[in-house]
C-alpha cells in the first residue's frame, strides 16, 4: 500500500532498502507529467534533474505513454535471440540512419548505459585484438566492475568495490576554467603511451564529449581531434560515451559532432528510451560485425515495450524539434544564471558552462583561488528542493549543479525556476561567514 506521507514512506524505505541505495530528497513521487512532479503529499516539484537525464520528452510524454500501451497489448517480452520482432529492428534502423559517421552503420540494443559501454569495449577488443582502453579523468561510465575501473571518482562509486578489472588507463581531461588545456592534456596522453602502454596495445579510447559527473565539462574541439588523429595514427577504435549527453541535450543529436569529429561507436542510454530502460551501441558496420554470431546479446536487451518507447521517442525528436529546443533552453538558461553571477555580491557562481541544455554552475568560496563551495552547493539543493525545485550537483567536490531539464519545458516553467534558484542562493549566501 502507497504510503500517504513522506515521513511514512521513508521508514518504509530505510527498514527495507540498503543503505547504500541513496535518496537525495525525503519525498515520495505520486505522479509527474512534462517538467513537473507531485509528490504523496500533493507538493509540487519543477523538475531539473530530468531522471538523471533520462527524460529528454519529460515524464509521462502522451506519444510515449501511447506506444507503449499499444505494446504492451501485444506482448511484453520473447527474448530477442529466440524468437525476434520487428521493434527491434526498427529502432536499429532509425539508429543507423541519424549516426554521426558515415553509411554503414550497425546497432546492438542492451539494456543500461552501462550495458552499452561494456559491449562496446568487448566489441573494440574483439575487433583489434588487443585489451588496453584509455578514459579520461572525470569520466563517468556505469557502476558495474569494468565500467567501474573506467569511471575516476572514488567516493561514493568505488571505493571498498575492488579490485577492478586491469588494462584501463586514465589520462587528464581539459577544463577551461581549472585546467589543464587541451594541449597539456594531448601532450600527457602521449607521455602516458611512452610510459604505460604502448598505443598498438590499446584497443580503444573512450570519451564523454561533455563530462557528466565531472560537472558538465565540454572537450574542446581540438582535444577531440587530437585524439581522433592518436585513433587513426594507431588504429585505435574511438568510443563516445553519450548515455547521457546524447539524444539532442546539448543541441545536437550527438554532443560529439559539436567538434565534427567521427567516432566509430557510439553508446547511448537514458533520454533515449524515453523513460524505459534501454540503451545502444551504433557502430560502423565493419566494426560491429567483427563479433561472431552469438558473441552478443542478453535477456532483456532490446524489450519490446523499450524499443516502442524508444521508437516514440526519436519521433518526438523530430516532430518537436527538440535539438533547436535545447538551444533555445541553453539560452535562456545561461542568460539567467550568468546574469545571477554578475549580480550577487558573493563571489559564489565560478563559472557557467556547457552546450545546449546541458548545464553546468559552478559554486565557489573563493572566485580568485576557485575553493570549490561543497557545503554551500549541498544547501542550495536542500533549500531549493524546499521551494519547489529539484536539482542535482555533480563534480569531484559536488560544487557543480548540473541542469537537465527535460528539453519539453516551458519558458514559463524555466524563469520559475531560475527565480527559485535566485531565492534560494541569495538565502543560502546570506549565511555564508
Amino acid at each position: 500500500m502507497m504510503a500517504r506521507s513522506s515521513a511514512e514512506f521513508q521508514e518504509r524505505r530505510e527498514s527495507a532498502l540498503p543503505r547504500g541505495i541513496a535518496c537525495a530528497f525525503p519525498i515520495c513521487a505520486e505522479r509527474a507529467q512534462g517538467a513537473e512532479i507531485w509528490d504523496t503529499e500533493g507538493r509540487r516539484y519543477i523538475d531539473f534533474i530530468g531522471g538523471m537525464g533520462a527524460l529528454a520528452v519529460g515524464h509521462s510524454h502522451p506519444k510515449v505513454v501511447d506506444a507503449v500501451n499499444t505494446q504492451l497489448q501485444r506482448f511484453t517480452h520473447t527474448f530477442f535471440g529466440s524468437i525476434p520482432y520487428d521493434g527491434y529492428v526498427q529502432l536499429a534502423e532509425r539508429l543507423n540512419a541519424i549516426a554521426p559517421f558515415p553509411p554503414p552503420a550497425k546497432t546492438l540494443l542492451v539494456t543500461t548505459g552501462a550495458e552499452a559501454v561494456e559491449n562496446a569495449i568487448k566489441i573494440a577488443r574483439f575487433h583489434s585484438g588487443r585489451r588496453g582502453v584509455v578514459v579520461f579523468r572525470g569520466g563517468f561510465h556505469g557502476r558495474t566492475l569494468l565500467t567501474l575501473a573506467m569511471t575516476s571518482q572514488l567516493d561514493p562509486y568505488k571505493r571498498g568495490f575492488g579490485p577492478f578489472p586491469t588494462d584501463v588507463y586514465h589520462a587528464p581531461f581539459p577544463s577551461a576554467y581549472r585546467g589543464p588545456s587541451a594541449d597539456e592534456a594531448l601532450q600527457a596522453l602521449r607521455d602516458l603511451f611512452e610510459t604505460q602502454i604502448e598505443p598498438d596495445q590499446v584497443a580503444a579510447m573512450v570519451i564523454e564529449p561533455i563530462q557528466g559527473e565531472a560537472g558538465f565539462l565540454p572537450a574542446p574541439r581540438e582535444f577531440i581531434l587530437g585524439l581522433r588523429a592518436l585513433c587513426d595514427a594507431h588504429g585505435i577504435v574511438l568510443i563516445a560515451d553519450e548515455v547521457q549527453s546524447g539524444f539532442a541535450r546539448t543541441g545536437l543529436v550527438f554532443a560529439i559532432e559539436h567538434s565534427g569529429v567521427e567516432p566509430d561507436l557510439v553508446a547511448l542510454g537514458k533520454s533515449f528510451g524515453g523513460g524505459l530502460p534501454i540503451a545502444a551501441v551504433v557502430g560502423r558496420a565493419a566494426i560491429m560485425d567483427a563479433v561472431p554470431s552469438g558473441g552478443l546479446g542478453g535477456t532483456y536487451a532490446g524489450n519490446p515495450l523499450g524499443c516502442a518507447a524508444a521508437l516514440a521517442a526519436l519521433d518526438v525528436l523530430e516532430e518537436e524539434n527538440l535539438a533547436a529546443r535545447s538551444v533555445e533552453i541553453g539560452e535562456r538558461l545561461t542568460n539567467g544564471f550568468r546574469s545571477l553571477k554578475l549580480g550577487t555580491s558573493f563571489p559564489i557562481i565560478g563559472e557557467v558552462r556547457g552546450l545546449g541544455a546541458m548545464i553546468g554552475i559552478e559554486l565557489v568560496d573563493d572566485a580568485m583561488c576557485q575553493r570549490p563551495a561543497t557545503a554551500l552547493t549541498a544547501r542550495l539543493v536542500e533549500d531549493a528542493a524546499m521551494h519547489g525545485l529539484l536539482l542535482a550537483s555533480a563534480g569531484r567536490a559536488h560544487n557543480v549543479i548540473r541542469v537537465l531539464a527535460p528539453l519539453t519545458v516551458s519558458n514559463g516553467i524555466i524563469d520559475e525556476a531560475l527565480a527559485i534558484f535566485d531565492d534560494s542562493l541569495t538565502r543560502v549566501a546570506a549565511c555564508l561567514p
